[in-house]
């Protein structure tokens, strides 16, 4: 179930992210205002920490993700395990296909005061250093990043990193999300072909739980 939240929490926080070389705090405020809807291929790594010396345990995945703002968004993860999650503005779901199980909670109770829903849903950049500090980390790897530290420290998520390549004259692009939890359990998010701005159809949003699943209501 932890691995479960961590997903959620992943795709929260991914959508609102983005950035140009003028700076990762004031690219992040153009992005959250050009681009309304936005398309990438990912590749999840997430490393939990080593227990009783035993090597850290690494799990991948991956998958397509696609958003349109203020409140939608689609996870869908194809490797190792079919699994998906879609906001459609009202309703959160997660959907495993091994277990044939759905599980859906109430949009704006799970967004709720999380780094993530407060990234995503913003209007502008007073809104978002209300509840995180944010600063601009050192380039590494060819890319800006922007470090997001929540204010409250009594959530699951202790900080996010945020990776973007220069578009030159255009909006830049996502392509890495670094995610550390509370726990010590650190999530990178790799995006390929990211599209901004491509046109998704709100029909793309919705989700219907398949005939005979298990669905639970939280």
């Amino acid at each position: 179930m932890h691995f479960k939240r961590l997903l959620i929490t992943t795709a929260l926080i991914a959508i609102g992210a983005g950035n140009t070389w003028a700076g990762g705090i004031k690219s992040l405020e153009d992005f959250v205002k050009t681009v309304k809807t936005g398309k990438a291929d990912f590749t999840q790594v997430v490393t939990s920490p080593a227990k009783d010396g035993q090597a850290p345990r690494v799990k991948t995945s991956s998958g397509q993700f696609e958003f349109a703002r203020p409140n939608r968004f689609k996870f869908v993860y194809v490797k190792p395990f079919a699994q998906t999650i879609v906001a459609d503005g009202q309703t959160l779901w997660l959907y495993d296909v091994d277990l044939n199980q759905v599980t859906a909670r109430q949009q704006s109770q799970v967004l709720g005061s999380t780094p993530a829903a407060l990234i995503a849903s913003a209007a502008d950049l007073k809104a978002l250093q209300a509840d995180f500090t944010l600063t601009d980390a050192p380039d590494k790897d060819g890319l800006q990043w922007v470090l997001a530290t929540p204010k409250a420290k009594d959530g699951q998520l202790q900080s996010v990193r945020v990776g973007f390549k220069a578009g030159g004259t255009e909006v830049a692009t996502l392509e890495v999300l670094e995610i550390l939890d509370s726990f010590g359990q650190r999530s990178v998010l790799s995006f390929a072909g990211f599209q901004v701005n491509p046109a998704l159809p709100t029909k793309g949003f919705e989700f219907k739980p398949p005939p005979g699943a298990d669905v639970l209501k939280q």
